[in-house]
Order: C-alpha cells, then structure tokens, then sequence
C-alpha cells in the first residue's frame, strides 16, 4: 500500500481514539459537532467512458456502454466531488450499496 492511503485497520484505531476523545469532552471531536448535521453528496464510480455525441445519440435501450474498469476492480468513493475511499459493490437486501476497502489519505490539512 502506499504511503497516501491508509487500512481501514488504521481508521478503525483513530476513529476509537477519537470516539474515547469525543466522550470524554478531551479531545478536537468535540469541536466538530458543528458540522455533524451538514448534508454531503457521496457518489460511487464504478467507472467512466468517452464517446462522441453521436455514438451518444445512437444509444438506445439495451446498448452497452463499455466502461475503463475491470470486473473486481475497485469503484471510486467520492464526497462533494473528493476522492475519499475506494470499493466493492454490495447487495443489501434489494439494494445496491458500497463498502469501502480503502481510505484514501488527503494531501490537504
């Protein structure tokens, strides 16, 4: 793994330091409680392709529009258009869903 992502083995060990903060009043999760009911946008990406607008316009039901990703291979997590986490898509009950495999360290703050 590289040094910019991070195992979820990882998360789970911050995240339980910081749960231990936050319920203590110590640490800086208590300063975040502002920002705990603000709505995000999270978008999962199971891949992209480019075409002209006319290969577009010749799509009908049915077409299959090959995408750059391979069976298995991850999907993108993205939060307000930002690359946070990587993938595999779920079947939870009679929905589709995401679970993440890989947290993907940000080079801001």
């Amino acid at each position: 793994m590289s040094k910019d992502n991070f195992s979820l083995d990882e998360l789970d060990a911050a995240a339980r330091n910081e749960v231990a903060e936050y319920e203590t009043g110590l640490g800086p999760a208590k300063d975040l409680e502002a920002v705990y009911d603000i709505p995000v946008q999270i978008s999962a990406v199971l891949g992209k392709s480019t075409m002209q607008v006319s290969q577009l316009l010749k799509l009908g039901r049915g077409a299959v529009v090959e995408l750059d990703r391979k069976v298995g291979e991850a999907i993108d997590i993205y939060v307000n258009n930002r690359l946070v986490a990587r993938g595999e898509v779920v079947v939870v009950e009679d929905r589709l869903g995401v679970t993440m495999t890989e947290i993907i360290k940000s080079d801001r703050g």
